[in-house]
């Protein structure tokens, strides 16, 4: 059947929309949605959708609770350009009224095709969905309909305070993630997409947003499969206790007898630095025994996640441009001696080598590798892989390769946070996409042309993506992750 999504042209539909245009010729995208009649672009094979809003502003009295729904309408809407990003102090032209997403398609494409839905990283308190880097464009030339969503960062998505009860947990964030995918569920057929077919993947804080999801009762049917990059998967979670001590001091910060619903938000940016400078953690997902029952690796232990299929995995080096205090706690947390790192990494010498490399394995390496062994032995199909592919023109100083392979998913070059690839890097890429397009489409990763990806079953096993080859097989660190495992469990 033939999807909601309908080519017009642009004389008729600006005509009857009482707009006057300088091309009365062409054809533009459209569907048809609850908040009204959309209006998308084209460029080359794709077309976007950008700043579609999949609930109310947070702000005024809706500002720390739970996303409210979207007005019903029957206008017309070009969505042409992104939304405002969420609130946060690195960059610009930032906004309280940010719950919108992107929706990108192949054009002139008939439905349903599968759906691929992003959630940006940036440890819950940077980064946007709006990021060059993030085009959509690529991935839905293969016949794929994506969409990548804002969601509310730092202390506006994650704010624990007595002052704010009203139902909600103060995992505000979540709660936008969640209200987004019941948006994709109810709208994405308009858009050609299969509602039954949602893929979620992210990276970092995006993919421990997936894994909570795997986890949350309100979100397991809204998604049929996931995809976890670089998720740190023993990171423990702030109590509920914990959280209300945070969300305390956050109002002090701000003084008192602050309306904290009242209060600008340049306040409450400076009230959330004041408080990062002292917790750089302050402001993630707690456990408030609603969305958030437990730690993720405790949840994956007992079974509780959904048991769909999983691609999962990390980088060779997740060390990165904002990272240096994370190695450092990392470091303090585990005790670990200088001696005691050298016996474990032999072959390195510079002590900020041998820290990059356990913080790499203990925040992601190792725990990556417990969550697919226990993803797998609940049945469901588990394709593990590590990621230490360096593109030749970043060769010659190779350091900071946390997130290196969104560029290679994504398939974007020249813009900002993304390079041009050689055409060895351009092969890598495709084949790294292509697993990921025949995963979104199938649940299996392999396809004709590509290494065999054999499932993490009994055997540790993985895919590696190397500057030499693509090969599946059993894990070499496997004895370094067994010791850096016993060390954790002391």
């Amino acid at each position: 059947m033939r999807s909601l999504l309908t080519l017009i042209t642009t004389s008729a539909l600006l005509c009857c929309a009482g707009f006057a245009f300088a091309q009365p010729v062409g054809q533009f995208p459209f569907a048809l949605t609850r908040e009204g009649q959309m209006l998308g672009a084209v460029e080359g094979e794709v077309a976007s959708f950008k700043g579609l809003a999949y609930a109310a502003p947070p702000v005024g009295a809706l500002r720390w609770r739970a996303p409210q729904a979207t007005v019903e309408s029957s206008e017309m809407h070009t969505v042409y350009d992104y939304g405002a990003p969420c609130l946060q102090p690195s960059l610009p032209d930032t906004s309280e009224d940010c719950l919108t997403l992107n929706v990108f398609r192949p054009f002139g494409v008939d439905g349903p095709l599968p759906v691929m839905v992003f959630i940006h990283g940036g440890g819950f308190v940077s980064g946007t969905a709006n990021d060059p880097l993030f085009d959509g464009a690529k991935l839905a030339q293969a016949g794929l309909i994506v969409v990548t969503v804002n969601y509310r960062l730092g202390a506006l998505g994650w704010l624990s305070h007595s002052e704010l009860s009203d139902g909600g947990s103060g995992n505000y964030g979540l709660m936008d993630q969640i209200a987004a995918l019941h948006w994709v569920h109810d709208n994405i057929a308009a858009f050609g997409g299969d509602p039954g077919n949602v893929t979620l993947f992210g990276s970092d804080a995006g993919a421990t947003s997936i894994a909570l999801l795997m986890l949350s009762a309100p979100s397991r049917d809204l998604f049929q499969k996931a995809i976890l990059q670089s998720v740190p998967g023993r990171s423990q979670l702030r109590s509920a206790q914990e959280a209300e001590a945070v969300g305390r001091q956050f109002a002090a910060a701000l003084g008192p007898q602050t309306d904290l619903r009242a209060a600008e938000p340049r306040r409450l940016l400076a009230a959330q630095k004041h408080l990062l400078e002292k917790s750089p953690h302050g402001f993630a997902p707690f456990i408030d025994g609603a969305l958030v029952s437990g730690d993720v690796a405790e949840g994956f232990a007992a079974g509780h996640e959904s048991r769909i299929p999983l691609i999962i995995g990390s980088n060779d080096d997740e060390t990165g441009f904002d990272t240096e205090l994370d190695v450092k706690e990392a470091l303090a947390a585990s005790g670990a001696t200088s001696e005691a790192l050298r016996k474990l990494y032999p072959d390195l010498a510079k002590p900020s080598e041998l820290a990059a490399r356990f913080y790499t394995d203990k925040v992601f390496s190792e725990p990556v590798r417990l969550l697919a062994r226990l993803h797998a032995a609940s049945g469901a199909p588990t394709f593990r892989y590590r990621f230490a592919y360096v593109p030749e023109a970043r060769r010659a100083n190779p350091e900071g390769g946390h997130g290196r392979e969104l560029q290679l998913i994504f398939g974007v070059e020249g813009v900002p946070g993304a390079g041009i690839f050689s055409r060895r890097d351009r092969e890598i890429a495709s084949r790294m996409r292509s697993y990921w397009i025949n995963f979104v489409k199938s649940g299996d990763p392999n396809g004709p042309d590509l290494p065999r990806w054999d499932a993490a079953a009994d055997r540790d096993l993985l895919l590696l993506i190397t500057n030499d080859r693509i090969a599946s097989g059993d894990d070499p660190l496997s004895e370094r992750l067994d010791r850096l495992a016993g060390e954790g469990r002391k």
